[in-house]
């Protein structure tokens, strides 16, 4: 979002990243091994994870030993998706514009489920994405409707 100049770079970042879409949001980690492992330890400094397998891909259970870790290891959030979008915008230029909006338009999926008309504030990282935490959540709403904006 105008922090790389770099077009080749900015085009790999793009590449990198869109492992982590789903529909309507984009996770916080990719369901694959990692070379660095990403243990993470419970309340009495046992680990709880596979650290070479660090993904969760389902936010639900108890709060600290499953959801705190799926949060940050496979939740996908939706507040920063439509900056995913617009980073392809902004990389491709209008060449681009139709698939940027075509990616972003999946999060009518979510605004026709849950609670309506609104955007939920995470989903499982694992299909079928599950809608969890906040049912409506305000960034959510506002940084879709700034983005779809943008590429009309």
């Amino acid at each position: 979002l105008g922090l790389v100049d770099d077009r080749i770079l900015r085009r790999n970042i793009l590449v990198a990243t869109s492992s982590l879409l789903v529909p309507g949001a984009i996770r916080t980690l990719a369901d694959r091994p990692v070379s660095c492992q990403l243990p993470i330890y419970g309340k009495n400094f046992s680990i709880i994870n596979d650290p070479v397998n660090p993904y969760w891909g389902k936010y639900e259970g108890d709060e600290d030993y499953r959801r705190k870790p799926a949060y940050h290891n496979g939740t996908a959030w939706t507040w920063p998706f439509p900056s995913y979008c617009e980073a392809y915008f902004m990389t491709y230029g209008n060449p681009g514009r139709k698939t940027a909006r075509s990616i972003l338009s999946s999060s009518k999926l979510l605004l026709e489920s849950g609670c309506i008309h609104n955007i939920p504030e995470i989903l499982d990282g694992d299909a079928p994405h599950s809608l969890r935490g906040c049912d409506a959540q305000a960034w959510g709403v506002t940084e879709l409707y700034r983005v779809w904006k943008l590429l009309r």
